[in-house]
């Protein structure tokens, strides 16, 4: 049951995604810096230097069942995309104790970013602003995004996936406002060939 209230909360949500579109392939990435949930001190550039490919994927938060489902997914053939060279790192709006629980949840052992000030997903052009009645109804539910994200201003990714190439550019995109549709392990593993 609460499975299926979460679908519905989910359902909700996508109606107040605004006209966001990502960047797009050929775009150059922009440079981050963050700490990671093993507070490691992740750049973008340092990871570009190190890797052949940085995979990039944005995420609503531990209680998405299909967030859960994709991190799963790419906790399981993490070792197909490593052996292509890829680094990978997930980024949520979520607090550190809500990506622990996304861990817990999934098994993840790849890098996951805490974007508390937004920073990441605007300039990757994925977040979008959570309507006030559309956050006071998740909470009906029990989902508090305001405690989630550890701020008033509820924002949220669609979710997408970059693969960006050793030189800075995207060379690949996964952005859809359908937040039920996720790029596969295989489709990313063909992106690096």
């Amino acid at each position: 049951m609460k499975k299926i209230i979460l679908c519905l909360l989910i359902s909700f949500t996508a109606s107040f995604v605004m006209a966001q579109s990502g960047l797009k392939v050929g775009d150059a990435a922009p440079a981050f810096t963050a700490t990671d949930n093993a507070g490691n001190k992740l750049s973008l550039n340092k990871l570009l230097k190190e890797n052949k490919y940085v995979v990039l994927f944005f995420y609503r938060g531990q209680w998405c069942p299909y967030c859960n489902k994709h991190i799963s997914e790419l906790q399981d053939s993490l070792q197909t995309l490593t052996s292509k060279g890829a680094y990978v790192v997930g980024v949520t709006p979520e607090t550190n104790t809500a990506i622990s629980k996304t861990v817990d949840k999934t098994g993840a052992s790849f890098s996951m970013i805490s974007d508390g000030g937004y920073a990441i997903m605007k300039d990757y052009k994925v977040d979008f602003m959570m309507e006030e009645d559309a956050v006071e109804k998740y909470k009906t539910y029990g989902v508090d995004l305001t405690k989630n994200n550890g701020n008033a201003e509820v924002r949220l990714p669609v979710p997408a996936t970059y693969i960006i190439d050793h030189a800075g550019k995207i060379k690949f995109m996964h952005f859809d406002k359908d937040y039920k549709r996720r790029a596969s392990v295989k489709t990313l593993a063909a992106a690096m060939n």
